[in-house]
């Protein structure tokens, strides 16, 4: 019988609380160091114990899953901890399409895959002498907001991009990506699409709470000023938010543009959960900045349901939970080949 296995960390304990909810075996490749963490919870039956994430690379791992009919759900901490390449090369089952994640990694690819879904998107900035009004510098792939930094001119860039050299936040020869900052009420919008179906699933909206940036607002602007400190975008947790019911025909419109663009570009498309993330303006004009090609941690705050997944389900179903069931489904039709790769 097929198991639902991942790394333990992100949302793990969503996920594998889903697929116990539907009645699979769950595993989870646990660091020693969060052992004592994961096993208070009972719906994990299984551990298997690494010292770090990427040993899930090695053969007698990956034939330890094999052996159990695993299927593999990626999350962040996949993308953050190993190269596309190493992605790539595991040859336990894993949900959805792991060739996209590469799209999701390399900002250069990101925003061509944004582009060719016609998302409104921030003016890219090529180089620091180009900057000329307020700029976000990021990171590639995953990197929870860790390292980047808001620039108002070159001279800005490099002294910030030097100091979190010297502090070891970000490395000398790291490639960062520029973009113009847009402002307004921050949005990740979580969908979830069934290559069994062909439909498109609004699941919710969530916002992030990074530090210290936030807490910069509570800082008298004296004090600000005289601060050297580059604030920190690292993201901390997360709060839900649902939004005006007069913009759910836009969203419904980008995920699906989302989908069929990934269809085209790279096969077999966006299959199972992916996020678009951005802001709403003064004018509810939504600006999107960033894609993610696989589950949030954002759907935590969801674990027994979304107030727009409760529309489509008359059952709580988190999106761990959601993609267990996707799962079982293709089982039952003997299509399992069309929710992996």
């Amino acid at each position: 019988m097929t198991s639902i296995a991942t790394l333990g960390s992100h949302c793990s304990l969503q996920v594998l609380k889903g697929a116990k909810d539907e009645g699979f075996k769950t595993i989870l490749v646990c660091e020693k160091k969060r052992e004592k963490l994961y096993r208070r919870f009972k719906f994990i039956d299984e551990l298997i114990i690494v010292e770090k994430f990427s040993e899930i690379l090695n053969q007698e791992i990956q034939e330890k899953l094999k052996q159990q009919d695993a299927i593999l759900i990626p999350h962040g901490t996949l993308i953050a901890q190993m190269s596309s390449e190493e992605i790539e090369s595991i040859t336990v089952p894993i949900f959805g399409n792991k060739w996209i994640l590469r799209w999701e990694s390399d900002r250069t690819m990101k925003e061509k895959l944004m582009r060719e879904a016609t998302l409104p998107m921030p003016k890219p900035v090529t180089e620091p002498k180009d900057i000329e009004k307020l700029v976000i510098v990021k990171r590639q792939g995953a990197a929870g907001g860790k390292g980047y930094f808001m620039a108002a001119n070159e001279e800005d860039y490099n002294t910030k991009r030097n100091q979190l050299i010297s502090e070891g936040v970000i490395s000398k020869d790291e490639t960062l990506y520029i973009q113009e900052y847009a402002a307004g009420v921050l949005a990740y919008l979580q969908f979830f699409y069934s290559p069994l179906t062909g439909e498109l699933e609004f699941f919710g909206v969530d916002q992030r709470h990074e530090s210290d940036i936030e807490g910069l607002g509570r800082i008298p602007s004296e004090q600000q000023l005289k601060s050297k400190k580059v604030p920190s975008f690292n993201v901390i947790g997360n709060s839900p938010l649902v939004l005006r019911e007069s913009l759910l025909d836009e969203v419904y419109t980008m995920g699906e543009n989302f989908v069929e663009a990934a269809k085209r570009i790279v096969s077999p498309g966006m299959n199972g959960p992916f996020c678009i993330e951005g802001v709403y303006d003064e004018n509810a004009k939504f600006t999107s900045f960033e894609f993610s090609a696989r589950i949030v941690a954002g759907t935590n705050i969801y674990m027994d349901g979304s107030p727009y997944y409760s529309l489509l389900f008359n059952e709580n179903m988190s999106m761990g939970k959601r993609i267990a069931r996707e799962v079982k489904i293709a089982e039952e039709k003997n299509e399992i080949e069309k929710i992996v790769t």
